[in-house]
């Protein structure tokens, strides 16, 4: 069973600095070896990682913290614990599940208002709207529709509400929301979250509504259309009722 994101990433970190500490401390190994071998390591295990963000990383995080611990060494203990609580508020646990920060690049959703024609006004919900790229481009193809930003961070929250004021920005749980009013929902989300995406579209949607999916595509599904305006972004369109591939 896969580990959820990003558990992952801390466990090859975690891994990584018990190499290094071992081969410095217990085997007497220079520096410059166990950092070498230790990254090694977290090379090795990051191409468990689903894509290609992830395995970056997997590998970054050691060098990273082995360098910021070098250049924080007058710093006092508790002075760490500062970074993650920044963290949880950015990102709280109960999210791990859904997609880091990653904006939707900009122009990736070219041409979606040819493929699938909304009526003016029709709603349509940034499922995990984090700071508005994804609003902004549904708002650049979708200029009459009314525009809906779901994200649990408050700070993200907040921020994507002073960026995108053409829409309405609110703290939501995007699993517990009720997604009956939306004509369309889009999703940037992870590979893991695309199947109950789907299955709570096909149980709260009647026939003709719209799942738009940023790179990732619903294994088991047969897409209705796929646009790629950016290399390497492909775009799914799914219409309810869902059919299997």
């Amino acid at each position: 069973m896969s580990l959820i994101w990003p558990l992952p990433a801390l466990l090859t970190w975690a891994l990584a600095w018990a190499v290094y500490l071992l081969l410095m401390g217990g085997l007497g190994l220079g520096s410059l070896v166990a950092f070498g071998l230790a990254l090694l390591v977290s090379a090795a295990l990051a191409w468990t990682g689903r894509t290609p963000w992830r395995r970056v990383f997997m590998v970054a995080g050691f060098p990273l913290s082995l360098w910021a611990s070098g250049a924080a060494l007058g710093w006092p203990a508790w002075a760490w614990l500062l970074p993650l609580l920044a963290l949880l508020v950015l990102y709280p646990l109960n999210t791990w599940r859904d997609a880091p920060l990653f904006p939707t690049p900009s122009l990736a959703l070219q041409g979606l208002a040819e493929a699938v024609s909304l009526p003016a006004g029709g709603r349509v919900a940034d499922a995990g709207c984090g700071l508005g790229a994804g609003l902004i481009e549904l708002h650049r193809v979708y200029p009459q529709a009314h525009l809906v930003g779901l994200e649990w961070s408050w700070p993200l929250t907040l921020l994507c509400r002073l960026r995108c004021r053409f829409a309405q920005v609110r703290r939501a749980d995007i699993w517990a929301e009720d997604w009956s009013a939306f004509d369309m929902v889009y999703l940037f989300q992870r590979p893991e979250s695309m199947a109950r995406a789907m299955d709570k579209a096909a149980r709260e949607w009647p026939a003709g509504r719209w799942l738009v999916s940023l790179e990732f595509e619903a294994t088991g599904y047969r897409p209705t259309a796929r646009l790629e305006a950016v290399d390497g972004k492909p775009v799914w369109l799914y219409q309810t009722p869902f059919h299997p591939a």
